[in-house]
């Protein structure tokens, strides 16, 4: 996969912060080298995130992502205010935009400490030096007490200090972290995968969605073959391969067919499964689903996606799992649903959240979605568990994972 193919959330996210015409959105067009903001002396010109995948070099693929000014008034300026807020769960490293003729304000500092409490590694970048005091590094730096390497100057009219500045964002913003597999590792050289993939009527297409072509492409990786079928193809193709395969992987809406198609010595389980243990959160899915079984009338549950499309008649989110949820527990339970960016900062009001698999989400925000669950001591689950559950066959559905199996036993 070259570094263009690589999916959105698995970039290293990029995010821009300031005050209105502190110089956002002509920095980052400096850095990317292209006009991808508007600029205008106008406050307010940044009305809604501007998001660029694109190549930094060294650091490789990531998103650039300009925002509103945290200092915008009125009823829709502070709806911009809480949109650059939300960017920020997803933020990787931080761009903190200072107007270098203007000195630092409270909400700067505010939004410093917001960062760091976030545990973002971020930068200071003082904009307009041509324009500003010689002393306004030192008054910046001192007032958001940062080191000497969280701090820059630059001009962003004259192009002054930007590629130090594209350097230093490639620093702060490097991750080492341990190699992460979908399946991979679960795969011998030459064992064989049935994938069952519905066409799924919501991707685009001529499209796989996101998780089967990351599936695909990591067992290839293990050098391990992958059969592709559809969930009405599934038993033809099991008698026709002359060896049994190794697992069967299924999209979670046909797990209770595939389950029954499948025999109990092949391993099953599902993309949205896999894809909660490549996010990090299988164990706490797996234990939040058990809430379904303590739900009374009139409890709400939250059902969340990390992308928006197109409703069909029988949306899963919408249509599917609610119904599914209310046939097992024979409750009237409420549910509300969000998706894309939207993600509520109070979960107290919910007995359970469902999340999707989370395949367009990075791993940041993902992370902040389960913490604040936690925090708020709210169970969250994902669709291929609940599914699982409902249908009577999660225990067999993550056999493949000793550590969840056993909390079934």
């Amino acid at each position: 996969m070259t570094m263009n193919q690589t999916p959105v959330s698995e970039r290293v996210h990029i995010g821009f912060f300031g005050k209105r015409n502190a110089g956002k959105s002509s920095i980052m067009n400096s850095v990317t080298g292209q006009e991808l903001a508007v600029v205008s002396e106008v406050k307010g010109t940044t009305t809604d995130p501007v998001y660029k995948s694109m190549e930094l070099l060294p650091l490789g693929p990531v998103v650039m992502m300009d925002t509103p000014g945290i200092d915008d008034e009125g009823e829709l300026g502070s709806l911009r205010v809480r949109k650059s807020f939300q960017v920020l769960n997803k933020t990787d490293a931080a761009v903190l935009v200072i107007d270098g003729t203007a000195g630092v304000s409270e909400e700067e500092m505010l939004l410093a400490e917001r960062i760091r409490k976030k545990k973002i590694p971020f930068i200071a970048v003082v904009n307009k030096k041509e324009l500003a005091d010689a002393s306004v590094k030192e008054q910046v730096q001192k007032a958001l007490e940062l080191g000497e390497e969280q701090i820059i100057c630059v001009s962003a009219a004259e192009g002054d200090g930007i590629e130090e500045l594209k350097e230093r964002i490639a620093l702060i913003a490097q991750r080492e972290e341990p190699e992460k597999y979908l399946v991979r590792d679960l795969l011998e050289p030459s064992d064989i995968v049935v994938l069952v993939t519905p066409i799924d009527s919501a991707a685009p297409k001529g499209r796989l969605i996101l998780p089967q072509q990351q599936t695909i492409r990591d067992i290839l990786e293990a050098d391990a073959v992958s059969v592709v079928v559809k969930e009405t193809g599934l038993k033809s193709a099991l008698k026709r391969l002359k060896e049994k395969p190794k697992m069967v992987i299924t999209d979670s809406q046909a797990f209770a067919q595939v389950s029954a198609d499948t025999p109990e010595d092949i391993l099953l389980t599902s993309f949205s499964i896999l894809m909660a243990r490549y996010k990090g959160n299988l164990e706490q899915a797996a234990a939040g689903v058990t809430a379904l079984d303590r739900l009374d009338d009139g409890d709400m549950i939250l059902i969340s996606e990390g992308c928006t499309h197109h409703r069909q008649c029988d949306d899963i989110g919408t249509v599917k799992i609610p119904r599914w949820i209310r046939e097992y527990t024979g409750k009237d339970i409420r549910i509300e649903t969000t998706s894309g960016t939207e993600f509520p900062d109070d979960l107290t009001k919910y007995k359970l959240i469902i999340h999707c698999g989370g395949c367009m989400l990075n791993e940041r925000e993902m992370k902040y979605r389960l913490s604040c669950a936690a925090d708020q001591g709210v169970p969250m689950t994902n669709y291929g568990i609940l599914i699982a559950y409902v249908k009577g066959i999660l225990k067999r559905s993550v056999e493949v994972f000793p550590e969840i199996c056993k909390l079934f036993i």
